[in-house]
């Protein structure tokens, strides 16, 4: 029994440690994506968090077309090795490396829609409570889903200074989270074993 104790809390503890550099991470490759303002204190936080581990992939492989392609890797086979040590301490054997690639990518993807979900509720929160605020936190959210709003925008624009694009967001995202799911479920993945899902 205290063995397994012990296994629950390194799981626990790697989960955690995880969850918060892989949304580092994907952070990072989504705020060079929209190209947010990098002297923000919250962008320059992120950098210096994650520069130890993806400046010297960067040296290996760069980026492409305004995609930072290291941090991206980076975070699927960080996914990767936080599965494996699941696995590992829970005494389940280790599927094959294009399996646990496939799972990686499926978590990764999985914490992006998560991100966007919680970075749109916390917009609408934030129009409601603070509107028109100038904290560096609410411009970098309005930066990372502005271009995800604009073209929804279009499709459905405000009516009386009401803006429903975010309901089509919602809708898109649990679209997503659904599918998502479902892939998941179609190559073996326990949800417990990957940040997103």
């Amino acid at each position: 029994p205290a063995v397994n104790a012990m296994n629950e809390i390194l799981v626990y503890l790697i989960q955690t440690l995880l969850s918060l550099f892989l949304l580092a991470m994907l952070l990072r490759f989504l705020l060079q994506l929209v190209r947010a303002d990098f002297y923000n204190p919250i962008s320059q936080f992120l950098v210096k968090v994650t520069n130890p581990l993806v400046l010297p992939l960067r040296k290996v492989i760069p980026g492409y077309a305004g995609l930072d392609l290291a941090s991206l890797l980076l975070t699927v086979l960080l996914q990767l090795l936080g599965i494996v040590a699941i696995l590992l301490l829970s005494g389940i054997g280790i599927p094959s490396v294009p399996l646990l690639f496939v799972w990686s990518v499926l978590g990764v993807v999985g914490l992006l829609v998560n991100i966007y979900f919680f970075a749109l509720l916390a917009m609408i929160i934030l129009s409601w409570v603070a509107p028109g605020g100038n904290n560096p936190a609410i411009y970098l959210l309005h930066q990372i889903t502005e271009p995800v709003m604009a073209p929804l925008r279009k499709l459905l624009p405000p009516m009386g200074g009401l803006d429903f694009s975010p309901i089509l967001v919602f809708v898109l995202i649990n679209i997503i989270q659904i599918a998502l799911r479902h892939l998941a479920d179609g190559v073996g993945l326990h949800p417990a074993l990957v940040l997103g899902l």
